[in-house]
């Protein structure tokens, strides 16, 4: 894997700020899921470790939206966040399930968003997404970026649309494995 972005992809991401970046990954995540006939909601105050609520078949989604950036044929999805407090010390913080219900992510160097399941990112600080073979010909182990991308994942027969199945943390996910590898 490279050192930066993928060469000859031009991005957004080389010129803006973190929070335009932040606000071009909700926007277009937003866009995307309304898209699909998600209905999508905006918490009125800041505060909640979640930026979006999506109402998929009829339950409530505390959705984290995140920016990813592209490395060679890789998506890298950062699990945390980030905030400067007094002093100037800057602190990290993993997302929760008591916190978010599932990650989206939007990635400008393929312009595609994706829908990550609390299974993928609980417990981690970042999350990988494949968009061709590793070149070594592995395949355990590897969260393929199409499984988890938003026609496969909210659509009407996606997979993850069982993730409004999910109670208080109680049940999980169920169905295909990948994720939306059924029709």
């Amino acid at each position: 894997m490279g050192h930066g972005p993928a060469e000859g992809v031009a991005t957004l991401g080389n010129v803006l700020t973190t929070d335009q970046k932040g606000n071009v990954a909700e926007t277009a995540i937003t866009a995307a899921a309304v898209k699909l006939g998600v209905e999508v909601y905006r918490p009125i105050g800041e505060g909640q470790r979640y930026d979006l609520i999506f109402d998929v078949h009829s339950r409530l989604l505390r959705v984290q939206c995140k920016w990813s950036t592209r490395y060679d044929d890789i998506l890298v999805v950062r699990c945390y966040s980030t905030r400067r407090i007094a002093g100037g010390k800057i602190v990290s913080r993993r997302y929760s399930e008591a916190e978010i219900d599932a990650v989206a992510v939007y990635c400008d160097a393929v312009d595609r968003c994706y829908l990550l399941p609390v299974e993928l990112w609980s417990g981690r600080r970042q999350i990988h997404l494949r968009l061709t073979p590793a070149r070594n010909n592995q395949l355990l182990g590897i969260n393929w970026a199409k499984d988890f991308e938003f026609a496969a994942t909210l659509g009407e027969r996606g997979a993850i649309a069982q993730l409004g199945e999910r109670l208080a943390g109680s049940q999980k996910v169920a169905g295909s494995s990948p994720a939306g590898s059924t029709p």
